[in-house]
């Protein structure tokens, strides 16, 4: 796929940092001087471990923490100082799926309501409401009667449906993907998988995916950038970075995918230890 070289969303010398435990702690730095860039249409692909500030990049870019330094600009506009209204304003452009399809869905709300919300807030009639969520539905092939039912009587997967359909009613250029799989079995991840797939090529969207799971991030993205301990250590190819990695880390992260093989399985554990033992600035992942 061809893109155009102006980033869509252009990120740069980000900094966020928490408070620390206790009145006196000092603060802890999450991200430590983070660059990227999302071309339109693009999939980057964000992977590291648990703890590693992946989800803090792509909650700054929604605007949910408090950015202490750097930039972050989307479509040639800075928003990391935007306010309330803009960001209202935004979210036509940028949209988020979370981890959870559940808690992510309003249990007491039919489908029907989840998905007008958002058009409404913009202004959208009744009637043109009324289409737009029967072409979502089609969009993410539910039946066109989901609308009047719960989200407990979805399974898993057809709830991360709903939630993807929710994040594209606006039709945004950007959406922020946050382990958006992770809570599936590993058939329906495969189909939501293929779902944002075949979207992405409807629609020209771009993703910004965050996830553990490097097997994941090789099947969605054009390009991969690994974090660890809050800074990048390795952006490049999808491809050639989940497959013939450079940086220690991220070999260790591909070595902890698990595998049918027991014997390539131990061989692997092995030189996991091995990398640690000759990286000790870098920990070892547990397998996922």
């Amino acid at each position: 796929m061809t893109h155009r070289t102006e980033p869509l969303l252009s990120v740069r010398e980000l900094r966020v940092s928490f408070p620390g435990k206790g009145r006196r702690a000092p603060r802890t730095e999450v991200l430590k001087g983070v660059d990227l860039d999302i071309r339109p249409g693009e999939t980057l692909g964000l992977v590291g471990e648990s703890g590693s500030g992946k989800t803090t990049i792509g909650r700054a870019v929604l605007g949910l923490v408090p950015v202490a330094s750097g930039t972050i600009t989307f479509d040639g506009h800075r928003i990391d100082t935007a306010k309330r209204a803009e960001r209202r304003a935004l979210s036509r452009d940028i949209q988020v799926i979370f981890q959870d399809p559940y808690t992510s869905l309003n249990p007491s709300r039919t489908i029907g309501d989840t998905l007008s919300e958002p058009l409404r807030a913009q202004g959208t009639t009744t009637t043109e409401a009324r289409a737009r969520i029967a072409a979502l539905l089609d969009q993410v092939r539910l039946p066109a009667d989901a609308t009047d039912r719960l989200p407990r009587e979805f399974s898993g997967g057809q709830r991360q449906r709903v939630a993807i359909a929710r994040a594209l009613a606006l039709s945004p250029r950007l959406v922020v993907c946050d382990e958006p799989v992770s809570a599936l079995d590993l058939t329906t991840q495969a189909t939501v998988l293929d779902l944002l797939l075949d979207i992405q090529e409807e629609t020209g969207v771009a993703y910004l995916f965050v996830s553990h799971d490097l097997s994941v991030v090789r099947r969605m993205s054009h390009r991969v950038a690994v974090i660890h301990h809050g800074e990048l250590v390795e952006t490049g190819d999808a491809d050639t970075v989940t497959r013939t990695p450079d940086h220690p880390y991220t070999r260790t992260l591909l070595l902890s995918a698990p595998v049918a093989d027991v014997t390539e399985q131990k061989r692997r554990r092995t030189e996991r230890t091995r990398l640690a033992e000759n990286s000790p600035a870098i920990s070892t992942p547990s397998s996922t």
